[in-house]
């Protein structure tokens, strides 16, 4: 009896790892009727700077900017009001060389610099440290904070 256990706990395991890289999602493309939900401007049309979330039921959000979306986070009662912290699934941002979307809660963001987003200042986002501090350093950057540090009042300092 412990030898099927066995056989089924591995196959049930493999089952597992197979169908979680089939269900993995593609990488999101906004729709031309697509709309940031905290300004409103259709996001197909900033394709440098989208942003989006995911959710666990597999609908997205889509912004023209990572300003956007953490303005969309940290007021989700209001953007979103059916919608809990537990729900999001991924958090992507469009690193600003590559232009990949990336991990949002990865990222290293830059402040106060000389590049502008569809909004006006902009957090810019950066794959790896080094670009982020290479970045810093051409475009006249303040500093580089992190996911966890981006708050309300951060934000309202790029209004």
């Amino acid at each position: 009896m412990t030898r099927y256990l066995l056989l089924f706990t591995v196959a049930a395991c493999l089952w597992l790892n197979v169908t979680s890289v089939l269900a993995a999602p593609t990488a999101p493309t906004p729709g031309p009727k697509d709309k940031c939900p905290v300004c409103g401007m259709f996001v197909h049309k900033y394709p440098a700077w989208t942003a989006a979330i995911r959710f666990s039921d597999g609908s997205h959000a889509w912004f023209d900017g990572a300003k956007d979306l953490f303005i969309y986070l940290n007021n989700l009662p209001r953007y979103a009001p059916t919608r809990k912290p537990a729900m999001i699934a991924t958090i992507q941002v469009k690193d600003y060389y590559s232009l990949k979307l990336i991990d949002g809660k990865t990222a290293f963001y830059v402040i106060g610099s000389t590049v502008y987003g569809p909004m006006g200042h902009e957090l810019v986002p950066l794959a790896k440290q080094a670009e982020a501090q290479e970045f810093l350093k051409d475009h006249g950057g303040k500093r580089i904070v992190r996911f966890h540090e981006i708050t309300p009042a951060l934000l309202k300092t790029l209004e």
